[in-house]
């Protein structure tokens, strides 16, 4: 009996002795990642609304993009592959992440915001928290398995801290390295430094947009006096999120679609960019408006299609989500820097309304469940996106996000943003082998591909 007691003891105090070392480590480096994401955060607001006060800027995109182009091909090196680097180096540690990953990602996305380039800052975010916890742990002289530990509380702390979501970057760092488990080793540092990053970007003064569901009044159907739960909420949440999951798939392909595209048929690099510069200056003379721009959060006019407007009947057109998706392909596909994720928002936003009005349903709420679904099904990560969604939208409706993001999730198929994810289960049945990264997945030809592959112009491009 005493032995068990000591070796109950010993446990405990080992617990704890591992809970105050991680603390000790992970929150100055969470400190350091929130006051990058924190001034990145206020020079990505001044560039956009600088670009507002000088729509000519907007011409000059192309030769952004050049300068974008030769900023990594001079000083990238192995940064150039971004997130991918950092999902890389947790799962096969080896040449690390560079230091000039933080510094030049963070010029790249402004330079893309302050020019017009349809982008997000996640990507930024993510990247100058890999950087900066690599970095950091290299000076501790951390080993090999704590150095991915750290990696991984990097990208919580930067995710968390770039949207105001500490408990969802914990979890979307766990969780978007291998598709269908989650690493819980990193637990507590992600939980950590999540919290840290958040909080240190709240001290230095900045804020995040606000929003806001409407409160739904409760429709009495024929089951309501057997099941308290609204399944036909349910029903029609699961029919949209479908099509959110299709969206996500969408979106995935086309990125790395037209990546390859302009790779394979423009034999000179730096004409990539300075041709997607020129696609999105067209697209904006076919629209005749300029909301498909840059983050889509703040309004560069009144009317503007934005996030937030996508809460309220009428604040999207019924092409919203398609336009932005288009937009932001071509920007990233063609070399532009930033992130996916607020571009998955605003079109998981607009979609949602878009299909509010197809299926009778509340607004912000499926404006709402767009918002967090599309994002999961891009990133797959269904369990982040839950938990997304009740902290920004509370969790009243917490089985509906649920539902959102677990069906776009399946629906998106094996596909995503990605490419360095690896596949820990399938999502169905013949799926993919284990550990396979995405970017393997993805290169799987499809039935209908093979029908068609007995075409000359198809055979030509094998």
């Amino acid at each position: 009996m005493q032995n068990q007691n000591q070796l109950f003891s010993s446990q405990h105090f080992a617990i704890l002795k591992n809970a105050l070392r991680w603390t000790v480590i992970i929150i100055p480096i969470a400190v350091v990642i929130g006051s990058a994401v924190a001034l990145f955060l206020w020079l990505l607001s001044w560039a956009i609304h600088f670009r507002f006060a000088h729509n000519w800027l907007l011409y000059l995109l192309p030769l952004a993009g050049i300068t974008i182009f030769f900023i990594y091909k001079f000083w990238g090196g192995p940064a150039e592959k971004g997130n991918n680097l950092i999902i890389d180096e947790i799962h096969n540690p080896g040449g690390g992440v560079p230091k000039r990953m933080a510094p030049l990602v963070l010029i790249t996305t402004i330079i893309t915001h302050l020019f017009g380039g349809s982008a997000g800052r996640e990507g930024t975010a993510v990247q100058m928290g890999g950087s900066l916890a690599q970095m950091i742990g290299k000076w501790l002289k951390l080993n090999e398995t704590d150095t991915q530990t750290v990696l991984t509380a990097g990208i919580a702390a930067g995710f968390g801290a770039v949207f105001g979501t500490p408990l969802t970057g914990a979890v979307f760092a766990m969780e978007v390295l291998t598709i269908g488990r989650v690493q819980y080793n990193a637990l507590l540092p992600c939980l950590i430094a999540g919290i840290a990053g958040d909080i240190t970007v709240a001290a230095w003064g900045v804020h995040h947009t606000p929003y806001h569901i409407d409160i739904i009044p409760v429709i009495p159907h024929w089951f309501s006096g057997y099941v308290s739960t609204d399944l036909l909420m349910i029903f029609k949440t699961i029919v949209a999120s479908i099509a959110f999951g299709l969206v996500s798939y969408l979106f995935a392909k086309m990125v790395h679609g037209i990546k390859s595209f302009f790779t394979q048929y423009i034999k000179t690099p730096w004409l990539i960019p300075f041709i997607g510069g020129l696609i999105i200056i067209a697209l904006t003379f076919v629209n005749g408006k300029p909301d498909y721009l840059s983050l889509g959060v703040d309004a560069e006019h009144a009317g503007a299609v934005t996030i937030p407007s996508a809460f309220h009947a009428g604040g999207a057109d019924t092409w919203s989500w398609l336009w932005k998706t288009i937009y932001t392909t071509v920007t990233l596909g063609t070399g532009f820097k930033g992130g996916e994720v607020t571009p998955l928002f605003y079109i998981g936003a607009t979609l949602g309304n878009t299909l509010s009005g197809l299926l009778d349903a509340p607004v912000s709420l499926f404006a709402a469940l767009g918002f967090i679904a599309v994002f999961a099904g891009a990133t797959n990560t269904p369990l982040a996106c839950t938990f997304m969604g009740i902290e920004l939208f509370g969790g009243e409706h917490a089985l509906l996000f649920a539902v959102a993001c677990f069906t776009a999730y399946l629906f998106s198929g094996h596909t995503g943003i990605y490419g360095s994810q690896r596949i820990g289960v399938a999502k169905l049945t013949g799926g993919p082998a284990d550990d396979k990264t995405l970017s393997e997945a993805m290169k799987r030809r499809g039935y209908l591909y093979h029908k068609l592959a007995k075409y000359s112009f198809l055979k030509a491009r094998e």
